[in-house]
């Protein structure tokens, strides 16, 4: 590997183990959903709290029915959320409905389909055995238990059971605030006038995006100039966000500011360049007591290391469990060659293929200028570090993007 570089893998690890995740705070079910549980959810009843009908049908006792057909009388009905408050006795049924209580003394339920009704008399035509078609209390969970567990990011599911489990407020962590600016005097935003030898910026608005998409809170501190008073200005407006983000000027070229502007305010770096493509100028540290990543100024790679090492940061910022990118199988859709001594993302389409794995298809062109293919792009294939040359067919790893 080249003098300098380090492995992806290691280069998130050392982020991660210099983060600490934000406070708490309460939030609603309705507000809850895609937050980061902070602390266990335990129930606060049982649920079902007794003995419920799973169906529509008559409650009986299962060896009244044992041989059929069987005669017995309806001696009353328990509609759903009510219950029939007599005890059942030999050779009695109780019409109930689907979620009522199961009467006393019934022990089994015959689906409505299975009987024939004759006014106060029905025929059962199918014997049912005990606990049939009966869910038994606390069947789901009991008072006590512990349902959800801290560090999980909260979906649809987990805010019905918590409301299931009669918890209204959960405590999740806050949303982490990420700042970040672009740096160079050839940048505008999108919309405004552009002069000669400049370009549109798409920087800003796609961190936007992938901030706010990974559960954060973006702070858009817009484009600083390259100059290092304008650069240290723009930093500093970070002071309060739970992390700093800059894109560009962090490579080796007499234009990079970042790294010589930042260091007259103390910026201590804890690594500098990764073995991977697109990305290598990918530089973290700590400007004052906020953590600082910096990432390239292209756009593709901008956006494929905050990929991989921005929405993993956001997640532990949110102490989420969860903090590596879950990668997935694909079949190689075409030929690659060998691969060097930097870890490759490949832009890649995924197909579709019934009964067997998707495949996956990189891109002929692999340009870090062109976004227009991060866009159309299904997935990264992710390639090792002096991988082997492939071919078409091979299981290969991708790390989806929708």
């Amino acid at each position: 590997m080249a003098q300098g570089l380090i492995p992806v893998t290691e280069a998130r690890a050392r982020i991660l183990a210099a983060l600490v995740p934000t406070a708490t705070e309460p939030a609603q079910l309705a507000q809850a959903a895609g937050r980061v549980l902070a602390e266990n959810v335990v129930a606060r009843r049982t649920q079902p709290p007794g003995d419920l009908s799973a169906m529509d049908g008559y409650a009986v006792r299962a060896v009244d029915v044992e041989s059929v057909p069987a005669r017995l009388r309806v001696v009353g009905e328990a509609p759903a959320g009510g219950a029939y408050k007599g005890v059942l006795g030999e050779g009695e049924a109780v019409r109930i409905f689907t979620g009522a209580a199961v009467p006393q003394g019934a022990d089994t339920i015959v689906i409505q389909e299975d009987m024939e009704r004759y006014g106060d008399i029905v025929i059962a035509r199918e014997s049912s055995v005990s606990g049939r078609h009966i869910r038994p209390a606390g069947l789901d969970f009991a008072e006590g238990a512990t349902g959800l567990l801290a560090g999980r990011p909260l979906s649809p599911a987990d805010i019905a059971l918590a409301a299931a489990m009669n918890v209204p407020t959960l405590s999740v962590r806050k949303r982490p605030r990420i700042a970040f600016f672009s740096t160079g005097d050839e940048l505008v935003r999108p919309g405004a006038p552009i002069g000669p030898n400049q370009i549109v910026s798409a920087n800003n608005d796609g961190l936007a995006a992938l901030i706010a998409t990974a559960g954060g809170i973006p702070l858009d501190l817009g484009i600083a100039p390259d100059s290092n008073e304008a650069i240290r200005a723009t930093a500093r407006e970070a002071a309060d966000a739970d992390m700093l983000v800059t894109l560009g000027g962090a490579s080796v070229g007499d234009h990079d500011l970042v790294q010589s502007a930042l260091a007259e305010d103390g910026l201590d770096i804890d690594f500098w360049r990764i073995a991977m493509r697109p990305g290598k100028p990918l530089m973290f540290g700590r400007y004052g007591r906020v953590p600082m990543l910096g990432l390239p100024g292209n756009p593709v790679s901008a956006l494929v290391c905050a990929v991989l090492f921005l929405v993993p940061a956001i997640s532990k910022l949110q102490g989420s469990d969860v903090t590596t990118p879950r990668t997935t199988l694909a079949r190689l859709g075409r030929s690659l060659p060998e691969n060097d001594r930097r870890e490759d993302y490949l832009r890649a389409r995924l197909d579709h293929v019934p009964g067997d794995l998707p495949v996956a298809t990189p891109f002929e062109k692999q340009d870090s200028s062109m976004l227009s293919l991060l866009s159309a792009a299904d997935g990264l294939l992710v390639r090792p570090a002096g991988a082997p040359a492939a071919e078409a067919g091979q299981i290969v790893e991708i790390l989806p993007l929708r």
